[in-house]
């Protein structure tokens, strides 16, 4: 079993910075992607951002520019760096996982989530 921890939501007002993070840990072999999603009250969970075990990544086109996402590998860690932030940002956000447990069996897991508001 494969847990994740969020940290780093918060109130903000619009123009503001900030960082999320995401722990991995339990029963961990490999860590394939690591990303965070996030959804907006009457709205579909959406995905913000992704990153592989070598680095590469994708965003969403609404935060292209403003949001980084990094791993750290040996701590099993993702972060999510939010810059310039809207009141359209505003969303629980979700971390998400897949990879292969000590025993090489696929998993995938969500953490809890996370509120981010941005007044305006």
């Amino acid at each position: 079993q494969v847990q994740l921890v969020e940290s780093g939501g918060g109130l903000v007002q619009a123009g503001g910075s900030l960082r999320l993070s995401c722990a991995a840990s339990g029963n961990i072999f490999f860590i394939n992607v690591m990303g965070w999603y996030r959804q907006a009250p009457g709205k579909q969970r959406e995905l913000v951002a992704t990153i592989t075990s070598s680095g590469y990544t994708n965003y969403a086109d609404s935060v292209k520019g403003r949001f980084t996402i990094s791993r750290d590998n040996a701590k099993n860690t993702v972060y999510l760096q939010m810059n310039s932030l809207k009141p359209e940002d505003t969303a629980v956000y979700y971390c998400n996982t897949d990879g292969r447990t000590r025993s090489h069996s696929p998993f995938g897991s969500w953490g809890q989530g996370t509120q981010v508001t941005v007044s305006s």
